[in-house]
């Protein structure tokens, strides 16, 4: 079972148990350990740690996120994203900081945030960033178009 490294350790306020079959939107302030199943959007300025065995479907836009389980769904950690070795994210990812053990499973697409300080998670509603998210990954490889600029 991987465990989460000494640099990464933090207090959870809240843990979702192993039986736990949750579907929703998840907001908190402090940190959420999963150790169970989850649904919907995750949303918080706060951690987030994905255990190992945690199966999680969902948009997710936290300050930072441990991925031991599985998720399925675009992540967007402000600060930091760290995959461990037991981890397997099947979606895109946005980071300011990114750290990858051997062995995770990610298939997707990785964009680093340069200036971390301009994403608000809060500044707009959750529909809306859902959907400039989605709008986000569908545009093609070739960006060199100004944001705004379009026809």
């Amino acid at each position: 079972m991987a465990k989460i490294t000494e640099h990464s350790r933090i207090e959870e306020t809240t843990t979702l148990g192993r039986e736990t079959n949750f579907q929703g939107t998840l907001r908190f302030t402090e940190s959420l350990r999963i150790l169970g199943r989850f649904s919907g959007e995750i949303i918080s300025p706060g951690r987030l740690v994905v255990e190992e065995g945690a199966e999680v479907k969902a948009t997710i836009l936290v300050g930072s996120v441990v991925v031991g389980g599985v998720i399925r769904g675009n992540i967007t950690a402000k600060d930091k994203l760290e995959m461990l070795a037991t981890g397997k994210v099947i979606g895109n990812i946005k980071t300011a900081k990114l750290k990858i053990a051997d062995g995770v499973v990610f298939e997707g697409k990785c964009e680093m945030i340069k200036d971390p300080e301009s994403i608000d998670i809060f500044s707009e509603s959750a529909d809306i960033l859902k959907r400039n998210i989605e709008q986000a990954n569908a545009r093609p490889d070739d960006q060199s178009a100004v944001a705004g600029n379009s026809a």
